[in-house]
């Protein structure tokens, strides 16, 4: 055999391998079809503008990716790293310090009444974290199952604790295996006041992620990112125990959401839709093959700010978006104090602060 066709038959061979791999290899996922709505377009209530350009950026230190940030009753900002660490900022946004450190990946956090910082961890489950730092484990597990990866919380007015897990099979560092996958392996759950363990109230979601209990406590809502939709589960009377679509169809994926206590419920896209992305969804085949792909050619968030405001009947009532090269981009939780938005991020390393006043 001649030299040049030595190299055709090795070349061949590594080409036949590769395409081998890419359509045959065991893979750890088993994909569910699933044939998302159109995406609505960025016109309308959804029209795309730069408002978010005057995001301020607010240093955590040598910190990354500040998912979840929290405010206390002085003011001051609350902000969990991926490497455990909860900085603390004054209210004026400088002087971050470590509060305390979990060891694992605080996500979720808010404030319960007593000053208890209260947080989803990804790793560590449900703490309380007192005022000087010390931390207190709540729970490890929900009816007699481990938690896999929780993710947000919010606290009633009964000072219930309304949790997420965003998936029992896969950890936070694999969260977009189970958003590729597309399982129902998420979960809702509470943990009452005199209650020693959470107890289930909503399983099959997918990817459960942000928490937010409405300001007449009659309901709860949760983002159900792999569905593009926020579902509401009702907690009294008439339609208690039942869960409904709070608002469907929406142009990225939901990430946090949060109460401002009166009229609106802030809510971050974490990411624009993708159209390759939604055409993969009714494919499972084609989700094994681009799972087997190198991670830099797999579908990635784009770099795009995007929040909105929804009332207490789901309508869409503010919406804010930038999509310069040098924005806050990937707003993961929106916090609102004092006509002042500010956001946590799984792509930035610092917190983004943001003046409602001046629009």
């Amino acid at each position: 055999m001649s030299r040049k066709k030595f190299v055709y038959a090795i070349v061949l061979l590594v080409i036949a391998s590769a395409l081998a791999y890419l359509l045959f290899a065991p893979v750890p996922i088993t994909p569910e079809a699933w044939t998302p709505p159109a995406a609505p377009t960025l016109s309308g209530q959804y029209e795309q503008n730069t408002r978010l350009s005057t995001v301020e950026k607010l240093s955590v230190g040598d910190g990354h990716k500040p998912e979840d940030v929290a405010l206390d009753a002085q003011g001051r900002i609350y902000a969990g790293l991926e490497d455990g660490r909860i900085m603390q900022l004054q209210p004026d946004g400088t002087h971050a310090a470590v509060f305390a450190n979990t060891q694992g990946r605080p996500l979720g956090m808010v404030f319960d009444r007593t000053g208890n910082l209260i947080v989803a961890d990804a790793i560590k489950g449900l703490l309380s974290i007192n005022p000087a730092g010390a931390i207190k484990v709540l729970a490890t597990e929900a009816d007699g199952v481990k938690f896999g990866c929780l993710n947000d919380l919010d606290i009633a007015a009964d000072g219930t604790i309304y949790f997420t897990e965003a998936s029992y099979k896969y950890p936070m560092s694999q969260f977009a295996i189970d958003i590729l996958e597309h399982q129902p392996n998420g979960r809702l759950m509470a943990l009452d006041p005199q209650a020693q363990k959470p107890r289930t109230l909503l399983r099959g979601i997918y990817f459960a992620n942000g928490v937010a209990v409405s300001p007449d406590q009659s309901f709860v809502l949760v983002a159900e990112t792999g569905k593009y939709r926020i579902r509401r589960f009702w907690l009294k009377d008439p339609k208690q125990g039942m869960d409904d679509t709070f608002i469907d169809n929406l142009p990225g994926f939901p990430d946090g959401i949060s109460s401002n206590g009166a009229d609106k419920f802030w809510l971050a896209l974490v990411t624009p839709r993708q159209s390759l992305f939604d055409k993969l969804l009714p494919r499972p085949f084609l989700r094994k093959v681009v799972f087997r792909l190198p991670k830099f050619i797999q579908p990635a968030p784009e770099r795009y700010s995007f929040v909105i405001a929804l009332d207490s009947q789901g309508r869409v009532v503010e919406n804010l978006q930038n999509g310069a090269a040098d924005c806050y981009a990937q707003i993961a939780n929106v916090v609102e104090r004092d006509n002042k938005l500010y956001f946590g991020s799984i792509g930035e390393d610092t917190v983004g602060r943001f003046s409602l006043f001046r629009h």
